[in-house]
């Protein structure tokens, strides 16, 4: 096999809830994620050696040398199966960059597929699991698909069933956002705010509303601590988000660590005149309708 390609999804968080900063710099989380129909594609080609380009509209935002997620991934599978490989890594973007809906994870996930087909070592998603991992919070669920809890980091996961399709709207703002930096400013925010910050819990009202696929009752469940922190970072967000809402979305949020914000529609058709309003927004660079929940990567 020459070459394998693979397309893999953007996430949203549905729910992520923050625990308190622990010894180590992180923050146990519960996090909900759900897959959605906006993609990626990763092409993984015979080569000497691994490198990475990138096409797409925001090509010109992501590091082709060692910072490049895909490029770590495809290096840890390597020395996983204990021999030198090579790779010509070639990522067609769709997923907004350091936008919050896991583009860098994706690619990540999607090099860890494309290059087990490639090198033909038919390791099982156990094996990439773990190697997913150890390169970042997000990349295990952007392997795994579908809707899922994530806990300790997020990299803890277990599957949520999911009732029927729900529908989303993406308003993807202009620049984005370091993860890092949000996770500071919150700290930064409870610090000054001097209240105690509680263990985060799973709701299981909103696990029953994905289970039953009512979207009305998740749009009214729909959460983010990470949202404060990422709209005192960008204040400009609250007016992305309060147009979604008076465009009659079901639920609205900060997608992850933002700047994308998500919106839960009523149907295919809602979730597209949303998209169509929040583009011509000056606080939006473009938005897109989508729906969820998708599969993992997969060869294509």
């Amino acid at each position: 096999m020459s070459s394998v390609t693979v397309r893999v999804p953007a996430k949203v968080n549905v729910q992520l809830s923050v625990g308190p900063l622990r010894e180590d710099g992180y923050h146990d989380l519960v996090n909900v994620f759900h897959a959605v129909s906006v993609f990626d594609e990763v092409v993984a080609k015979e080569s000497d050696s691994i490198t990475v380009s990138v096409a797409g509209e925001w090509a010109d935002q992501v590091p082709l040398d060692d910072g490049n997620l895909a490029i770590q991934a495809a290096r840890a599978l390597a020395k996983h199966a204990g021999r030198t490989y090579g790779a010509e890594l070639i990522i067609h973007k769709s997923i907004p960059v350091a936008g919050g809906m896991a583009g860098g994870s994706a690619d990540a996930a999607g090099a860890l597929v494309a290059c087990n087909e490639l090198w033909g070592l038919g390791l099982p998603v156990e094996d990439l699991m773990e190697i997913a991992a150890d390169l970042g919070s997000d990349v295990p669920f952007s392997l795994l698909g579908g809707t899922a809890v994530g806990t300790g980091r997020g990299e803890r996961l277990s599957d949520a069933p999911t009732g029927g399709e729900f529908h989303w709207a993406f308003a993807v703002a202009h620049g984005g956002l370091s993860t890092a930096k949000v996770y500071a400013e919150c700290d930064r925010l409870r610090e000054s705010s001097g209240a105690e910050v509680p263990w985060p819990q799973l709701s299981e009202s909103l696990l029953a509303a994905l289970r039953t696929g009512d979207a009305e009752a998740l749009g009214a469940r729909l959460g983010n601590d990470l949202q404060a922190a990422a709209l005192s970072l960008r204040p400009d967000l609250s007016q992305t988000l309060d147009a979604g809402r008076e465009a009659g979305a079901l639920g609205a949020l900060v997608s992850g660590s933002g700047p994308t914000c998500a919106f839960l529609a009523t149907d295919a058709d809602h979730a597209q005149r949303l998209a169509d309003t929040l583009t011509a927004l000056p606080t939006c660079r473009t938005a897109l309708a989508a729906h969820g929940p998708v599969p993992g990567p997969r060869p294509v």
